[in-house]
């Protein structure tokens, strides 16, 4: 079922996006819209399961596509990146605009707010001037009624000049008919002369001009007008992707260029630059808009409702704000640590148990020891305790995140963390990428395709891994309990241990914002680019897509990524701790070499090697160092916390030792996997190399202040 690699692609998808079509008859609409209109529950409820995700070829922005039958007849849809404009300041923007100009579909559904069509409607007029086959989703009807507004849906349709739909995507009211409405624009085959922007009389001239020169070297293929406006603009991503599409540079044909150096001339003549016909061209826009939403919308004079604005005092006022976000944050933590102990236990027996079993099968087909050892005590063991220690907290994290996703906070938290990181020289979106990175670092780097800016994307891809995903939490979760709560079971303990987690994370917080402000200012100069934050209203969570996004989206994604790197580290771990030079084996042959460096940042060699050795997957860190306590061949736990304090006791732990592991936890390099992903985003092993520097030499400079104030002061 679903979408396969072995669907054929659109004949000339010039974008280089593959469509997945299960039959040649299938048709393949857009599906546009700005942020937060409901795009994704339309795209959901029109798709079900039937979905295929991955990457703009080119670009690192995510794509999804989805497929519904219909009368026989199916019908993909291409679910665009989220926009507020297709003048292509950022890359998703270009996803966008590139394929409703090349991707040869058969129509596009732009999906508006009817909560505030106005807004909406700028995208709109943009689609309709680089196509007229599309059809106008007005979503959220219900949650206009219960703020009092109402849309003419005729009226609409009549200024516009396209088909108009309503819907309530969540409940899934009006879809049946926007499906109609769809199939009706796609079979006809010509559509009518939907509305156009009017700009300003030399705008015109100009265009007028250059669509004679355009139409020998374009044909039907574009919108010619829509062309000649984008090249008066200066549009250089247009140009490289026009360039692709026709298989030629159009500007290199002496009649275009001779027409746009004349409509060029022509607006230089009347004291046009390239901001005043900018700005020309935003305003006609959002006159037009606001012309049109001024006929059709009828809309009681008020703001949000009173139960937003109170939880707008509470969310994002100065004193409330970041108290109540940090509360938030500890509950989570204490949901995640409380929830995943039992399941991870569990997983851990079944996966162990699952091991032994075979083993015991390996070894009754002939398998050889010198081979099934590794095999089952390195590899398998290892691939084994990631996958439990790692899912059952991915499991609950990512879903109550997408929770407060989808419930409106998350802007919010953005809001709050923005003049902190403008004071920083980074950009507040960065805030949003952090929090990503609690789950795991390596989804908190794709996260970072929210931020426009290179410079601003840069800093937040190297800072990310500041702040502790959950491959640490349990190193850190288990040394804070045992040398400084207590240890203990039950619910004041797990309190403590998610307050005290909170507490290093506001650490990690101000050393990602302390970072950032270095970078800014030394290897990426540059002051932080002005974004605008669109604060959405409250809504109610949809508890199953969230669980299936998150678990499928998220939770699947990182694990694989990990699994894919834990099983060669096994093997690695596994000859190390079992190969012999001398009387001692190559761990604490490596463990001894370390030692004199690792005693300046407050640990022991073995420690040290711990975490080179957990370059994988940070969950392994602890029980390496039990494994190399105790001189053992594979990876080991011990029955309880009381035996693990005293087994580090004894082998010279104290407080300040503990005080210094926390810290290198929270400040050292990223896991393999974030690596990977770090490459794979910024297309350079450069970057990801000052990735990996920046937080590795900042957690020792950490490490070696602390222990030096500590013996300083003879607290040890």
């Amino acid at each position: 079922m679903g979408l396969t690699r072995g669907s054929t692609g659109l004949g000339a998808v010039d974008t280089g996006l593959l469509i997945q079509r299960l039959a040649e008859s299938d048709r393949v609409f857009a599906l546009a819209g700005n942020p937060n209109v409901g795009k994704s529950t339309v795209f959901n409820a029109l798709t079900g399961m039937n979905q295929h995700t991955g990457n703009w070829p080119g670009k690192t922005v995510a794509t999804a596509q989805g497929r519904c039958l219909r009368r026989g007849r199916g019908m993909v849809f291409v679910d665009l990146p989220g926009t507020y404009s297709l003048l292509a300041h950022s890359a998703e923007e270009e996803a966008a605009r590139d394929f409703l100009c090349f991707g040869g579909g058969d129509g596009a559904v732009v999906v508006c707010d009817a909560t505030c069509l106005e807004r909406n409607l700028n995208l709109v007029l943009q689609v309709l001037e680089i196509t007229p086959r599309i059809v106008v989703c007005v979503n959220l009807l219900d949650e206009a009624a219960r703020k009092g507004i109402q849309v003419d849906l005729e009226g609409l349709e009549r200024s516009l000049g396209v088909p108009v739909a309503g819907t309530s995507a969540r409940s899934g009211r009006g879809l049946e008919g926007m499906l109609c409405r769809l199939e009706q624009m796609a079979g006809q085959p010509a559509p009518g002369r939907p509305l156009g922007v009017v700009y300003p009389q030399v705008i015109e001239d100009g265009v007028s001009l250059l669509v004679p020169a355009l139409r020998p070297a374009v044909g039907e293929r574009l919108n010619l007008r829509w062309l000649a406006l984008r090249l008066l603009e200066g549009d250089e991503s247009l140009s490289r992707a026009l360039c692709a599409y026709l298989g030629e540079d159009i500007l290199q044909r002496p009649a275009v260029a001779e027409a746009l150096a004349a409509a060029k001339n022509l607006l230089s003549q009347h004291g046009w630059g390239q901001r005043e016909l900018e700005e020309a061209m935003v305003g006609a826009i959002v006159a037009t808009a606001e012309s049109v939403a001024a006929g059709v919308v009828c809309a009681p004079a008020q703001g949000p409702s009173e139960g937003d604005r109170r939880l707008d005092r509470l969310f994002t006022s100065r004193r409330t704000g970041i108290p109540v976000m940090l509360l938030l944050l500890a509950a989570v933590f204490w949901l995640t640590i409380t929830g995943a102990n039992y399941p991870s236990q569990l997983l851990s027996t079944g996966l162990f148990a699952l091991g032994d079993w075979l083993t015991q099968g390996l070894a009754a087909l002939g398998c050889p020891q010198w081979l099934l050892s590794p095999l089952m005590d390195g590899a398998y063991r290892v691939l084994a305790w990631v996958v439990a220690v790692m899912l059952p907290p991915m499991a609950i994290f990512f879903p109550l995140f997408t929770l407060l996703e989808d419930f409106g906070y998350l802007p919010r938290v953005a809001f709050n963390l923005d003049r902190c990181f403008q004071c920083a020289r980074a950009c507040g979106k960065q805030s949003l990428t952090m929090m990503m990175g609690f789950g795991c670092n390596a989804a908190g780097v794709v996260g970072c395709r929210i931020i426009d800016s290179p410079r601003e994307r840069l800093i937040a891809i190297i800072t990310n891994s500041f702040v502790p995903c959950n491959g640490r939490f349990p190193t850190l979760i288990l040394l804070l309990t045992i040398f400084f709560i207590g240890g203990g079971e039950g619910f004041w303990p797990s309190v403590l241990s998610a307050l005290g987690l909170t507490g290093v994370i506001v650490l990690g917080v101000g050393a990602t914002l302390l970072v950032s402000r270095i970078l800014s200012a030394t290897i990426l100069r540059g002051m932080p680019s002005a974004f605008a934050l669109e604060l959405p209203p409250y809504r109610r969570p949809q508890i199953v897509p969230v669980l299936v996004r998150s678990v499928l989206d998220r939770t699947l994604f990182v694990l694989g990524r990990a699994a894919a790197v834990a099983a060669p580290a096994g093997l690695v771990i596994w000859l190390m701790a079992n190969i012999t030079l001398g009387e001692a084996t190559l761990l604490h042959h490596c463990a001894a070499f370390l030692d004199p460096f690792a005693r300046l940042l407050g640990m022991d060699g073995l420690i040290l090697l711990a975490f080179i050795l957990g370059f994988p997957a940070n969950e392994i860190v602890v029980p390496i160092i039990i494994m190399s306590y105790l001189s053992a061949g594979s990876l080991m736990e011990l029955e309880s916390t009381a035996q693990l304090h005293a087994l580090l006791v004894q082998n010279g732990w104290t407080w300040a030792t503990a005080g210094s592991v926390i810290l290198f936890s929270l400040m050292h390099w990223p896991c393999s996997t974030t690596c990977l992903t770090i490459r794979k985003e910024t297309g350079s092993w450069k970057w990801t190399a000052v990735s990996l520097l920046v937080p590795t030499l900042g957690g020792m400079l950490l490490c070696f202040l602390f222990t030096a104030a500590v013996r300083l002061l003879g607290l040890v």
